[in-house]
């Protein structure tokens, strides 16, 4: 008898030791996005499940646009790096020839903030909007990519895309964030894209993109695969999204489910879809629940203690 009640103590106890630890690693998630034309800079809401997203700070913004003439911070990425910071990029202009970079080791603190001049050696680049970031854990490589129109450059599709914003997604590489290599393109599909966003699947790399043909309308989001991170990329498949306007794809990986959310535009509205193969989709739009007035960005993961220090 005294060795079972032994026995039913211990097994107790490291029950609650296992809860503890789960309980300690458990992971938040965090969306980093920005409302209106993105003026007033970088806004936070966390999710423990994914699908009920809370604002921190009232919904206010945690850091304030300081670089380009136009000073935005739209289309924020934000990853955790190799290096224990975090990294971010944004949209700082609708017309410049660059974007913004700044760093932090905690999201409350950032670095001095820089525009990275990716595009300035580009004659005819109109733009560089949706830039991400990827790291390649086997190159030790951070990929920085965005969407950049060049004048002249595509002109059999040029008629097909809106004000002739002819997008293809191009790219740059860093291992420090102090030196870069000059910039490629990384994905021309053969029609207007933009909103590219990377992220690996075991030997694979998937790229989640928006079509931008407005003639004949496309406007949703696509899939495309590359062995490399820096490519080529195959064939694209889709659309996975509905006959709405879709851009500003992020993804998230819940056990074995994808959830790709986007920026039901037309609508002013948000939505989601999900599948465990990426190919067979399912709309769960009416089931995600966004602060009011969310624009796109992208979601990390981050600890329950980074979690704290943000809410205080």
């Amino acid at each position: 008898m005294i060795f079972k009640r032994i026995v039913f103590v211990v097994l107790m106890l490291l029950g609650a030791f296992v809860h503890a630890q789960v309980h300690q690693k458990k992971e938040v998630y965090l969306f980093a996005y920005f409302k209106n034309n993105g003026e007033d800079g970088l806004h936070l809401a966390y999710s423990d499940d994914g699908f009920k997203w809370s604002a921190l700070k009232n919904d206010s913004s945690f850091l304030t646009p300081m670089v380009s003439n136009d000073k935005l911070m739209r289309d924020p990425c934000i990853i955790r790096g190799a290096d224990g910071l975090f990294h971010m990029v944004w949209t700082d202009s609708w017309k410049d020839k660059g974007i913004g970079y700044a760093s932090s080791p905690d999201l409350v603190h950032w670095s001095g903030q820089q525009q990275l001049p990716v595009m300035e050696q580009q004659p005819g680049a109109r733009n560089c909007w949706a830039p991400e970031i990827t790291y390649d854990a086997v190159t030790r490589l951070y990929m920085i990519y965005w969407a950049t129109s060049v004048d002249g450059l595509f002109p059999v599709t040029d008629s097909l895309a809106e004000s002739k914003y002819n997008h293809r997604i191009y790219y740059i590489t860093t291992k420090d964030f102090k030196t870069y290599t000059s910039a490629k393109m990384l994905f021309d599909p053969g029609f207007s894209s933009i909103d590219a966003t990377i992220v690996p699947d075991g030997k694979r790399f998937v790229m989640v993109f928006k079509d931008e043909t407005l003639h004949p309308v496309q406007k949703n989001i696509k899939i495309a695969y590359a062995k490399n991170l820096t490519g080529p990329y195959s064939k694209p498949q889709g659309p996975i999204t509905g006959k709405y306007w879709a851009e500003g794809p992020t993804t998230l990986r819940i056990d074995n489910k994808w959830i790709v959310y986007f920026d039901k535009y037309t609508e002013h509205k948000y939505g989601a879809i999900t599948s465990t193969d990426l190919k067979k989709w399912t709309d769960i739009s009416d089931q995600i629940n966004l602060p009011k007035g969310i624009r796109h960005g992208t979601i990390i993961k981050i600890t329950p203690a980074e979690l704290e220090k943000l809410k205080q």
